[in-house]
This record gives C-alpha cells, structure tokens and sequence, in this order.
C-alpha cells in the first residue's frame, strides 16, 4: 500500500528535509513518527527536498506499507464510511498525536496513493513563495521566521519585469548550485512580484522543478533589479550566460516557503513518472 501525505513545516529549527546523522531534520522526525504508529521505520519519498531554515505550507511525499505496517494501520477501528479510507485518513491525526499538538511539522492529510503516483517523479510543477519586508513594508518581529528584511525601497514593478523575463525553458545554470552531473535546464512556469496588504514584496515562483538554491538566486537578481543595480536586460543576459556572477546573491532560507505540487490526472501518473526520470539533457 501506497500512503500520499501532505506535509507543512516552519524550516527554522530543521537542517532541511533530508536526514542527516545527528541532525534535526523533517524527514527524521517525520519517519520517527510513522515508526511509532506502524512498528517499523519506513522511508518518504519527498515531491522536493528544502534546504535548512526553509518552510513548506504545501510539501507532499509517500510512503509504501509493507504487509504488517499495512495491517497495523488498518487494524485500528475506522468511523463509519469506507473502513480503509477511513483509516487511512486518520493517519494524519495519529502522527499528529505523536509529534505533539503544537509542533513545527504537521501532516495536515493522508490518503491511499492512487496507482502510478510517485511523490518525486509523478510531479509536473513546485510553487514557492518568498517574502520580502523593504523598507517600504517595514520590519514585523511576528512574520520574522518567514520574512526576509531587505534594508532599501524596492521597486516592485521593475523586480516583476525581470522576472516575467526569465519566464520559459532554459539552463538556468547561472541561477543554480552547481551539482555533479544534475541538469540545470528548467522550465519556470510563472515568476512574479505583488505586494501584499502589508506592503510585503511577495514572489510567485511556479516551475516543473528547481535546482540547488534556484529560487533563492532568481529572488536575489530581482532584489539587484530593485535597488536598480542591475535592470531586465541584464537578468537574462546573465541567464543566457550560464555563469554565476557576484552581483546576484542567494538571498536567506527563512523568506521561502513550498506552497503547492501539481499531479497530472490519475491515468497519467505513471507516465509523467517515466517521463520525469528521463534526464533533461537539452533546451
């Protein structure tokens, strides 16, 4: 049995998603948890893996049930309904009891994955958030774990014309940590800038996937564009250039937040799965 769980976190006192020995980290805490309800430690597998101090409002990941987990789970008495959705919705409030009511990580559903559906793989688009309080904005000590403060007046409609520049599918290299053998080629979806009700620069960032640090380097260009040491023009020749430069910085984790994965229909999972591990090897 396949178990889809959507996931939220404040990234602050992690060191990201991905276990690490002797550090404090989603993934860890998460399958501690699940050992407890199921007898034995299983592994999730994550739509994206956050870096340290990064959060996630939208996270998904799944987990597969060998026989005797499958069991225990559907041992436990379900209220009235399907007896198997039943109690495998009710996971979410299990694991909830275990890390504690008031704790930086919350499983907000669970569910029995529908076939072909691979959390990773069988994703066609992450959404992310990040946040800027300038000082147009001001800084609010109650949105510090989630805000970035930047100390100048930026202008956001020359920050959203940049960004809808670098919108299309490129090697976006220049933007990205470079890793061993892992592509840069990335199609981003939307990019853009509003301020919200509280004058907070707020960057919309949708793409089939993300590089190491992608999201934060595009956010740092932008911010370079709003204290207008760099305009449109010169995000993309950078882009186009495929080299990292000084003058884009990779801004802090704590602004970023996963809001959203998308999933094809349930007949195309499995295939968007196959399609998704075919390495992107050219624009």
């Amino acid at each position: 049995m396949r178990i889809r769980l959507d996931i939220a976190y404040d990234g602050t006192h992690f060191r990201g998603w991905a276990c690490q020995p002797g550090l404090r980290t989603v993934q860890e805490t998460l399958e501690s948890a699940l050992a407890r309800v199921l007898g034995r430690e299983p592994r999730l597998v994550v739509a994206g893996r956050t870096d340290a101090g990064v959060h996630a409002s939208g996270q998904v990941a799944h987990v597969d049930l060998d026989d005797g987990q499958r069991e225990r789970l559907l041992s436990r008495r379900g209220r009235g309904g399907d007896a198997v959705a039943d109690r495998v919705a009710a996971l979410a409030a299990r694991l909830t009891g275990v890390v504690g009511a008031y704790s930086d990580v919350a499983v907000t559903r669970t569910r029995e994955a529908p076939e072909g559906f691979d959390a990773r793989f069988s994703a066609v688009w992450r959404r992310y958030e990040y946040r800027i309080a300038d000082q147009t904005a001001g800084y609010d000590p109650l949105e510090r774990h989630r805000t970035t403060t930047v100390r100048a007046t930026l202008d956001e409609g020359a920050m959203d014309a940049a960004a809808r520049a670098l919108v299309g599918l490129h090697d976006f290299a220049a933007y990205c940590k470079p890793r061993e053998e892992a592509t840069t080629i990335r199609t981003l979806l939307e990019f853009d800038w509003r301020r919200d009700g509280a004058g907070v620069l707020v960057a919309n960032v949708k793409a089939d996937a993300f590089c190491h640090s992608m999201v934060r380097a595009l956010v740092g260009a932008c911010v370079a564009v709003g204290e207008g040491r760099l305009d449109a023009d010169d995000v993309v020749d950078i882009r186009d250039a495929r080299e990292r430069v000084p003058e884009v910085k990779v801004l802090a984790a704590r602004g970023l937040t996963l809001t959203e994965v998308g999933y094809p229909a349930d007949d195309l999972l499995a295939l968007r799965a196959e399609q998704t591990r075919a390495r992107r090897d050219r624009v």
